[in-house]
């Protein structure tokens, strides 16, 4: 028994060692064998899954699939088209003039009033289940009133016993677009929604001073906040005339609002969520719409495990919208059109895992375990796409095991900013610089555009790479130039042999001298020119080498730059206070029209001065009386010459060096079907489709065990078995051997 004992251990590490060999699949065994999707998220948990506050990227994987605003984006056709969802129909608005009358479709803008968006709601749609729904026996809610102690351990919507549900109606859109004048939450859109939505900005302001009153005598730092029931007051731009009918009443002319309501801003909220979360001891639990949303999407969020992992079941109330039988050319020869009419969704679960290092990703991605490397990303199949460049193995392995890595453009961008506020860079406060400092000023941006090599960036990483941007608007989008000799930026380039070449450095320095820095010295002091560069992202390992780049690029007019990197929050609350000098920032589409790029630069929507979008703080006459002319504007001729001049004037003026237009490429295996990723797309979880035995054939051709380190150190675990058995046995003789002597 002695010896047994002796070499249990032993044999329990070998069995250990034997089965870990076996299994290096990061996910509980048998889940590859079920209908569940598998992708990583790669920067944190998402801050605001609420539709009113959710406004990041990375919140998307989650929204857009919970979450139905009155229409999206059809998901094959490019370019991009609106359809109906929530709503029966895109509808055109109905254009009303300072007498009330009805005015033609063609109507000019200063002759516009209103416009009227009457949208018909589908009926049937039903509301994911939730405790906010349930009723009791006596038709009342059972959760609305809990009393102190009543939430008891509970810390998600699926801990209470009853669920419910109800129809949409067109009152939970109202309810929504009301909730934007919020002191509650963050609400990044509700200045941009105030300047259309009639009545909207007053209501702001009783909302703020009703929400005062609800909380006086209670303790301001308490996270219990009463309920804010919205309902009680009216709103002129956004009611509901019957019970499946959503009137939003526009502030003049402005086409671009269809495009709204397709965003989750615009999707229908229940004021009963409101109500159930708003109960004392909710908030404290992490229980809000922040963390569980409420919606009528394919999808609703049942885990929320933070900064680890997030779990999307198949909502059983969901209707089943078909997927779509027309797209574009080439798409049914991909297979994209083979799931005509069937019913939505396909896939019934979506596990998200926060991963924030690329390589164990990748090498999860390579092994199998992740169908879509990043569920909301378009671009991280650039780095599979350079790897098989830099090595024929890699490329090899790659095609064998069938990767998806298509590249192509998107409608986004990066580019280097400069703050127009600042008396050194730009055209300071009104009236600080005269109008030979500004000139001065602007030679000085010309001259660090014409530096900045973005070509030379493509170059050197191909895992960054892109198109260089002659303007702010991307291709894809009308009024977009690019590529053409129409489009040249004059100011960076000349057209040469049928492209754009960047002009030399030589021409750089010639400005340098006239804006009062040769050599890169102030001539009025003669020191060293030095600019403070805000990269809102602590140096890493991974962009020590693009800031290195970033610093030699101004090196080249002997401009000194300082970085000063910082974390996101840091880095907004510098924008908004001024506080800096060069900065460095992206943009997505939010939906594809002109305005929602120029915008970036109009007057009005200034980062320090409106906490708007347009972090450059760039402002000038010409261009905002231009922007608002173009945004009213149906795309044609008239419209296309007025984003011509706005762009040559934004070019000579360079509130940014331009930057360039990303490549993308979403990496997703073989056995994920449907996919055709887009940034503007963002439900396409209910389009996707998994062929579930292909994945398992994969994942076990593919991560076949290597036996021979484990059968040498089970040899090695065998031999000392063996030596402590002969030793064993040895001192069983001797003891007895002993035995018979005594």
């Amino acid at each position: 028994m002695g010896f047994l004992r002796a070499i249990r251990p032993m044999a329990a590490v070998l069995a250990a060692m034997l089965a870990a060999g076996c299994n290096n699949n990061p996910w509980p065994a048998g889940d590859a064998e079920g209908n569940t999707l598998f992708s990583a998220v790669i920067q944190s948990s998402p801050r605001h899954l609420d539709p009113t506050a959710s406004y990041w990227n990375n919140e998307t994987a989650f929204t857009y699939q919970i979450y139905e605003p009155p229409y999206g984006y059809h998901y094959l056709k490019r370019p991009f088209e609106l359809v109906p969802k929530t709503a029966a129909a895109v509808v055109a608005p109905r254009y009303v003039g300072k007498d009330g009358q009805v005015l033609a479709e063609d109507a000019p803008a200063d002759q516009v009033v209103e416009s009227v968006y009457d949208v018909p709601i589908k009926p049937g749609i039903r509301f994911q289940p939730h405790p906010a729904f349930a009723m009791d026996e006596q038709g009342r809610h059972r959760y609305h009133a809990m009393k102190p102690g009543e939430l008891g351990a509970r810390r998600t919507p699926w801990d209470f016993e009853h669920q419910g549900t109800r129809e949409l109606v067109a009152e939970d859109f109202v309810y929504a677009i009301k909730r934007h004048a919020t002191t509650r939450i963050t609400a990044p859109i509700y200045s941009t929604f105030a300047e259309y939505v009639l009545g909207l900005k007053e209501y702001g302001a009783l909302i703020k001073a009703e929400d005062a009153t609800l909380r006086q005598g209670l303790d301001p730092a308490s996270l219990d906040k009463p309920f804010l029931d919205f309902r009680r007051w009216p709103l002129a731009g956004a009611t509901a005339p019957e019970k499946h009918l959503l009137r939003i009443r526009i502030k003049g002319k402005y086409p671009q609002w269809r495009y709204w309501m397709q965003m989750t801003f615009l999707a229908p909220v229940p004021w009963e969520a409101d109500a159930f979360y708003a109960q004392p001891g909710m908030a404290e639990r992490g229980l809000s719409l922040d963390t569980w949303p409420v919606g009528t999407g394919p999808y609703m969020l049942v885990e929320y495990e933070k900064d680890r992992r997030h779990v999307l079941k198949r909502n059983p109330h969901y209707r089943g919208e078909p997927y779509p039988c027309e797209g574009m050319p080439g798409d049914r020869e991909a297979g994209l059109l083979a799931d005509c009419g069937k019913p939505t969704p396909f896939i019934d679960t979506l596990v998200s895992t926060v991963e924030r290092e690329k390589v164990p990703r990748q090498a999860k991605f390579r092994q199998g375990f992740y169908d879509i490397d990043v569920f909301e990303r378009t671009d991280t199949g650039l780095p599979y796409l350079v790897d098989m460049q830099d090595s024929e193995e890699v490329r090899r392995e790659y095609l064998q095991k069938g990767f998806r890595l298509e590249r192509g453009s998107d409608v986004n961008s990066w580019y280097l900013g400069f703050n127009m506020l600042d008396p050194q860079l730009g055209d300071g406060e009104p009236g600080q610089l005269s109008p030979e400092q500004r000139e001065r000023n602007r030679k000085l941006r010309q001259a660090l555009s014409i530096a900045i090599d973005w070509e030379e960036y493509s170059r050197i990483f191909p895992e960054d790479a892109g198109e260089t941007a002659m303007g702010p608007v991307p291709p894809g989008i009308f009024g977009s130039r690019e590529g053409t000799e129409r489009g040249l930026n004059p100011v960076t380039h000349v057209w040469k042999d049928g492209r754009a070449v960047r002009r030399p450095i030589e021409d750089a320095k010639r400005l340098m001298a006239e804006a009062g820095y040769p050599e890169g010295r102030d001539v009025r002091t003669g020191r060293p020119l030095v600019l403070n560069y805000d990269y809102y992202a602590a140096p890493t390992p991974a962009n020590k080498p693009q800031l290195a780049w970033m610093v030699r690029q101004f090196a080249k007019l002997d401009v000194q730059l300082e970085v000063r990197a910082t974390d996101n929050n840091q880095f907004q609350d510098k924008v908004r206070k001024g506080k800096y000098q060069v900065f460095w920032l992206g943009w997505l589409a939010d939906y594809p029209d002109p305005e929602n790029f120029l915008f970036l630069l109009y007057g009005p929507t200034g980062k320090t001065k409106h906490d708007g979008e347009n972090t450059a703080n760039y402002e000038n006459p010409e261009v905002d009386r231009l922007f608002k002319q173009m945004k009213t504007l149906p795309d044609g001729p008239e419209r296309q010459a007025v984003i011509d001049r706005m762009v040559a004037v934004v070019q000579q003026d360079a509130p940014w060096a331009m930057g360039y237009f990303p490549y993308v490429s979403a990496a997703h295996q073989r056995w994920v079907k449907n996919y055709k990723p887009a940034i503007l797309i963002r439900d396409h979880g209910r389009y996707l489709k998994l062929d579930v035995a292909d994945r398992v054939a994969a994942q076990a051709a593919w991560n076949r065990p290597t036996w021979w380190p484990l059968a040498a150190i089970a040899a090695a675990l065998l031999a000392l078995v063996a030596v402590a058995r002969a030793q064993f046995r040895r001192r069983e003789r001797t003891n007895a051997r002993g035995e018979l002597l005594g």
